[in-house]
């Protein structure tokens, strides 16, 4: 018994790692709406959703019988196949919730628990009805499949679900508001306010009481038989203080919705998926007691499990401890938030995902829909809308400076579906998905707050649908991960386990280095991304500076792929493509920039408007030349083409060297902001049309004595092309900046 014992401590210890992952990946269902709307500092949303996160552990008693009997039928189990199970159930969800969050994608960590458990029951139903002799078909007997069946209808329901309540109550909340909600706030707000506060109350401080460890009986009776008293009392209350407020204070009552719904959100959250983290770690404490009390403890059957246990009120607060450290320390639970929020935002920007044929299809069946609606619904409605849903150019900004994502209006709809939902669940003890509700009612307020315009429609459903596949990635590893590694721990037992913690291990640190490396190429971006514009004056300048750090990663990665090219590195080059595909997007930042320069200027400006068109031009032309030239070199060294001639190789090295200096040089002045600097890089485009000339020459003489085959001289006019217009683009754009914005 001794080894097992140590398999449960064991258990204990895997499910402290379990709840960092499983809240670094969660913590973005309930902090979205608040950091996305920026209604208050960092500190005050963590300390909202801490306090909502240990309420919240105490509500989750009845959530912890699915991981005990909600599966597989424990009866039919001895206690050392329920920890094996349980070994693998744990060593499996650490693994798959680390590789989302390094990806910075949300995923559902009750599918995970749920098709964990469903895998390694499955693989030791399989080997028990081996070794016993049975037919195959008995393996039914040992899972619960209607139990199993219902979750998973529901959690799939629940995204359907999500998105079409989100969207309805965000359409009809924003007919009623506009995005100008300031007024009208003053004559219905309290109304709302009042149902949103009263909904959320019910939902998570009433039927979530039903989970509770410590509500009586008592009081729960007297609670189910004045529900509807209890309901009214809470809007009346609710309504009366948000009209005091609003009638004789300057305070922001939706301030206190989205607050009070990020507690209420984090609430739900830890009531319904605490079992996702510590309750097969409780399972397997409850199977080594049960066994400790039989006759034969390892061959007794798992009867004990059927029976419903109370929860630990202490364990309960310790794992809610741990989960509010983690939301504050976690760094990849910021990357996971960043996805949320950026396919949800208002406003146009850089999108993280490209369009794909699928999102491609469904925008164009969704505006096919539209356009028949619009012949059938008569012009006056269709105009009254879309005067309900003009956006309000607005230069407000969150408590840390920067503009929000989302306006409070949506915040406080994301917040209040999303609680009422996921409370509704976990009051019915069915683990729904919160990533999947939070996600969908997100997206769904998104669509229908129109954020999903034709300029970023086909990258947000592109985003979305990615999500969603990676949802059900999730089933599909969780299910053949988790049974592979209880048919390990049952055949290798000891040396198993730690062959299975070895591999995690090794995994989880190349995932700590890959999001170290990602987290690297963001914080790049966001130098360049003016996110604290205050006047056009400041704006050019930065502009001015991003533009020659944006030189100097040209002339960097141009550098490795001409060491590439000579020396025939392929490796080089694909590391190059990368890096090539960074510079577009700077070049795009840098280009978006330019735009929210020209709309703070608000009116024409004729002396700099063909100067803003031309930097574009320039910024977007070095860019577009320099992956050229990388794809170039790529294709030609991956398809195994013979190498340039030497004297190619040499006439190539004197422009390559020409172009670095001036992008280097251009560069230094640019971010220094020197005017002499600047002047003397000007000098540098005769030389560069002197060597073009001559080359050109000895290409044509190459030609002719048939020394350089066809592949090779189209190679190599590729280059001298794009590298002869990456002089021009510098140059072009050094006398924009010398002769226009440094007076």
């Amino acid at each position: 018994m001794d080894i097992y014992l140590a398999a449960v401590i064991v258990l204990g210890g895997l499910a402290i790692s379990d709840i960092i992952v499983g809240v670094s990946n969660d913590a973005a269902n309930f902090l979205n709406s608040s950091i996305g709307s920026k209604v208050a500092s960092r500190y005050v949303i963590f300390m909202m959703a801490s306090f909502g996160l240990l309420a919240g552990v105490t509500f989750s008693k009845g959530m912890m019988e699915v991981a005990r009997k909600g599966i597989f039928h424990p009866e039919l189990f001895t206690m050392p196949d329920l920890i094996l199970i349980f070994l693998a159930v744990m060593l499996t969800d650490i693994l798959l919730l680390d590789m989302f969050n390094s990806f910075g994608l949300p995923t559902s960590t009750t599918v995970s628990i749920v098709f964990e458990l469903l895998g390694a029951a499955v693989t030791m139903s399989i080997i028990k009805v081996m070794n016993s002799k049975e037919g195959f078909s008995a393996i039914i007997n040992y899972i619960n499949t209607a139990k199993a069946f219902m979750i998973i209808f529901g959690i799939l329901l629940s995204v359907v679900f999500a998105f079409v309540v989100g969207a309805f109550v965000q359409f009809f909340s924003r007919l009623i508001f506009t995005f100008d909600f300031k007024k009208r706030i003053k004559r219905y707000g309290s109304l709302w306010g009042g149902m949103a506060l009263a909904s959320i109350t019910y939902f998570i401080m009433i039927k979530g009481a039903k989970g509770s460890t410590f509500v009586t009986p008592e009081v729960l009776s007297w609670i189910k038989s004045h529900t509807i008293l209890i309901i009214f009392i809470s809007f009346a209350i609710s309504a009366f203080f948000l009209q005091i407020i609003i009638s004789f204070t300057r305070i922001n009552f939706l301030k206190i919705i989205i607050l009070i719904g990020t507690f209420a959100l984090a609430m739900a959250f830890a009531a319904n998926d605490l079992v996702n983290f510590i309750g097969v770690p409780l399972a397997g404490l409850s199977a080594f007691k049960a066994a400790s009390e039989m006759a034969n403890p390892l061959t007794g059957a798992m009867t004990a499990l059927q029976k419903s246990t109370s929860s630990h009120t202490i364990l309960l607060l310790i794992a809610g401890l741990i989960m509010g450290l983690t939301l504050w320390y976690s760094r990849k639970a910021k990357t996971v938030s960043r996805t949320e929020i950026n396919l949800g935002r208002q406003e146009e920007g850089i999108e993280r995902f490209g369009s794909s044929p699928l999102s491609r299809s469904v925008v164009r069946f969704f505006s096919s829909i539209s356009d028949g609606i619009r012949k059938i619904v008569p012009n006056k409605i269709i105009y009254s809308i879309n005067n309900r849903f003009k956006t309000v150019n607005t230069s407000s900004t969150g408590e840390e400076g920067e503009k929000p994502s989302f306006d409070l209006i949506r915040a406080s709809v994301n917040l209040m579906v999303a609680s009422v939902l996921i409370s509704i669940a976990t009051s019915m003890k069915l683990p729904l998905s919160t990533t999947y509700v939070t996600f969908m009612v997100s997206m769904g307020t998104s669509f229908s707050d129109r954020a999903w315009g034709r300029e970023s429609a086909v990258y947000r459903v592109a985003g979305v649908f990615t999500v969603i596949g990676g949802w059900f990635v999730t089933a599909f590893l969780a299910f053949s991960v988790s049974g592979i590694f209880a048919l390990i721990l049952f055949y290798l037992k000891i040396p198993g386990f730690f062959l299975i913690s070895l591999f995690g291990g090794i995994i989880i640190y190349r995932n700590h280095r890959k999001h170290k490396s990602r987290e690297k190429e963001v914080k790049g971006y966001e130098i360049f991304n003016l996110k604290k514009i205050k006047d056009e004056d400041y704006a050019i300048k930065m502009t001015f500076e991003h533009a020659g750090y944006f030189l100097k990663d040209v002339a960097h990665i141009l550098k490795m792929g001409f060491d590439g090219v000579k020396n025939e590195n392929r490796q080089v080059l694909l590391s190059c493509t990368k890096d090539s595909k960074r510079i577009q997007t700077e070049a795009n930042i840098i280009t978006a920039n330019i735009f929210k320069t020209l709309r703070l200027l608000q009116k024409s400006d004729p002396k700099h408007s063909a100067d803003y068109s031309n930097t574009i031009s320039a910024l977007q032309g070095i860019a577009d030349c320099e992956r050229d030239i990388i794809i170039r070199a790529y294709n030609h060294i991956d398809n195994n083409h013979e190498g340039l001639l030497d004297s190619q190789l040499e006439e190539l090295k004197q422009l390559k060297d020409v172009i670095i200096n001036t992008l280097e040089s251009s560069s230094k002045a640019m971010i220094a902001k020197d005017k002499k600097k600047l002047s003397r890089v000007i000098k540098n485009e005769k030389p560069i049309k002197t060597l073009i000339n001559k080359f050109d020459r000895n290409q044509i003489r190459r030609i002719q004595d048939n020394t350089s085959k066809t592949r090779l001289s189209i190679l190599f006019y590729g280059f001298t092309r794009d590298l002869r217009r990456i002089g021009n683009h510098t140059i072009k754009l050094i006398n924009i900046f010398n002769d226009s914005f440094l007076d």
